[in-house]
């Protein structure tokens, strides 16, 4: 591109500029692109000198693309200039249609800003609209919607002058189709990256399916998948080959079921507490053979896709034998290490568990003695009666352990009568009521649970009051509390040693279990005591239960090839609403020693 004048001239530069067009379209990256456009000026446009300075992600323009020197490229290649000096150098100079000339004279006041430049020391030749080295023209490129993608400068046109209508129009073209090519090539890129970006997701969530299956599959403990929502929530569509093993069913099986078809009856309620996300929960699980096992829940809830249906994922984990060490311990620290029976603290637990604060009887004032006629009140438990219109019969001069004088006892029986030959129905065992008495229905429930509650049995509605029978008619029921004292004990102990003492202790508890219902509670207090529970039973099926169990316990016992004997004395008590705990077993040990002193040392055999 010569001059204007030579039409020979303009065909040329029509093809070189052609060709440079063509060779835009052929880069096939966004890199090669840039440096296609730099090399396109120097070849085709009749500039020494040009670069490409590229709009990055945060606004600033960086040099992406030099041609035509090296050094230039070494000073400004990778090098960034800030918006706003190049938004400064857009509004100075001339306009060239779509160009912008700064001559020398006003661009001296961008030689110390932050935009990367590099001017050639070189003579200025002495012809019209000569080109000064230090001249400054550029090509914005834009895109179709005007953003500004870059700008394309340019320096040292060949002929030495600036360039004139022609070169211009021929810049301007050649911009706008490098605007068009950068465009592509920077869509191609990102749809690259795009793709690369896919991949390597599509490649990490294969991956960690992988993963999950292998984790799911090979866990040492059993995971499920179930469904959430819909006409199926909860059924399994997964299970892995722990869980299989552990309820003893095949996947294919197992499919068919959800949990709450699997959970034991009781923990039904437990599983339907158990909140969806995050949720926990100990229960039972049924295995194939009807036998259950205590598993540990836990829940949590995982998308199929970002909009996809929601699972359930479910681990399991066995805890059968946690939970045979709870047991264990539990029953460690309730029963006796000896016998096996419930000991002190677990007797206690289930006496009060039948008792509340609510009286069906006169309630002692402040500062009352229990046992105190001139108190009106039948203090000590129901085991101590007091012949004062109230339908006991008194119980006097205890001794140094509650004893009573002038009682006599039951020929045959070694039990206590009442005083004075009084009508009697049950033998001299806790209360035995003539007539009158408290009123109120005797209460029946089982000891097979925990829970007792003591204090008011109001605040438990389902609470049955317990009332100690008025006498011995049919509908005449309640707790018997039955406290059994061995007799000879001290001198097999002394004179065996403990080890025979512990194998009689051990084989009286087997008899007193054996001579009790399912329902009763056989328990150890301590040393050679042992406390029966009874519900359910009248003062005479009281009194007869008591000359059972002493039957039972008189037979010699075996040990170690020696036959030992032990002898008991029974006391019997009645447990009411109103009563402590302490209040109803004081009141039977009280009866029962006041039995063990009725009788003679003859009669209370010993081995």
């Amino acid at each position: 591109m010569e001059t204007e004048s030579e039409p020979y001239v303009r065909l040329a530069s029509l093809r070189q500029l052609h060709r440079v067009v063509a060779q835009l379209n052929t880069a096939r990256s966004l890199a090669d692109t840039l440096q296609t456009v730099a090399d396109g000026v120097v070849e085709g446009l009749g500039f020494e000198i040009s670069a490409v300075n590229l709009v990055r992600a945060d606004g600033d323009l960086v040099v992406a693309a030099v041609a035509g020197s090296a050094a230039a490229e070494a000073m400004m290649a990778g090098r960034v200039g800030s918006r706003a000096s190049w938004e400064r150098r857009l509004s100075m100079g001339e306009r060239w249609g779509e160009l912008h000339f700064i001559p020398y004279t006003e661009g001296w006041v961008l030689d110390d800003d932050d935009v990367p430049q590099w001017h050639a020391p070189s003579p200025v030749r002495e012809i019209p609209d000569a080109w000064h080295p230090m001249d400054r023209l550029f090509a914005p490129l834009y895109a179709s919607d005007r953003e500004l993608l870059g700008v394309l400068s340019v320096d040292r046109p060949r002929n030495g002058r600036r360039p004139g209508a022609w070169g211009c129009e021929a810049l301007q073209m050649y911009a706008s189709q490098a605007a068009i090519a950068v465009s592509n090539a920077r869509l191609r890129s990102n749809m690259q990256r795009a793709l690369v970006r896919l991949e390597r997701e599509q490649q990490a969530l294969r991956a960690s399916e992988e993963s999950f299956r292998q984790a799911f599959e090979y866990a040492p403990s059993g995971m499920a998948v179930a469904e959430m929502g819909g006409d199926q929530h909860g059924r399994l569509l997964r299970i892995n080959d722990a869980l299989c093993r552990l309820l003893g069913r095949p996947a294919a099986a197992m499919r068919r079921y959800s949990f709450s078809d699997l959970v034991h009856p009781e923990d039904i309620r437990t599983l339907l507490r158990t909140s969806a996300e995050g949720g926990r929960a100990e229960l039972r699980l049924a295995r194939r053979d009807g036998s259950y096992v205590w598993v540990s829940l836990r829940n949590s809830v995982v998308a199929d896709t970002a909009d996809g249906p929601r699972y359930l994922l479910t681990h399991v984990e066995d805890i059968e034998e946690r939970k045979r060490h709870e047991l264990q311990l539990a029953h460690r620290a309730s029963h006796d290490s000896l016998t096996g029976l419930p000991n002190s603290a677990e007797l206690r637990a289930r006496l009060s568990s039948r008792l509340c604060a609510r009286p069906d009887r006169p309630v002692a004032p402040a500062g009352a003695v229990p046992g105190d006629p001139s108190a009106g009140y039948a203090g000590g438990g129901y085991g101590h009666a007091y012949g004062h219109g109230d339908g006991f019969w008194d119980v006097e001069g205890l001794g140094e352990r509650g004893g009573i004088s002038g009682a006599g006892t039951e020929p045959g029986t070694g039990l206590a009568t009442p005083p004075g030959g009084g009508e009697q129905s049950t033998g001299a065992y806790g209360p035995v009521p003539v007539s009158g008495g408290p009123s109120g229905s005797p209460g029946s429930t089982g000891f097979g649970g925990y829970g007792g509650y003591g204090g008011d049995g109001g605040a438990d509605p389902h609470h049955v009051h317990t009332v100690p029978p008025k006498g011995d008619g049919p509908g005449e029921k309640g707790l018997a509390v039955l406290f059994c004292d061995l007799d000879g004990f001290k001198s097999i102990n002394d004179r065996y040693g403990h080890h025979c003492g512990d194998a009689v202790l051990i084989a009286v508890a087997r008899r007193l279990e054996a001579g009790v219902r399912d329902d009763d509670t056989v328990a150890r207090l301590g040393g050679d005591e042992f406390v029966v529970l009874a519900d359910g039973l009248g003062p005479a099926e009281a009194q007869d239960l008591a000359v059972r169990l002493r039957n039972a316990i008189i037979p010699p016992i075996q040990v170690d090839g020696r036959a030992v004997r032990v002898g008991a004395s029974f006391g019997i008590g009645w447990a009411g609403c109103g009563m402590t705990a302490e209040e109803v077993l004081q009141s039977a040990d009280q009866r029962m020693y006041v039995e063990k002193r009725s009788r003679s040392k003859g009669q209370r055999r010993a081995g």
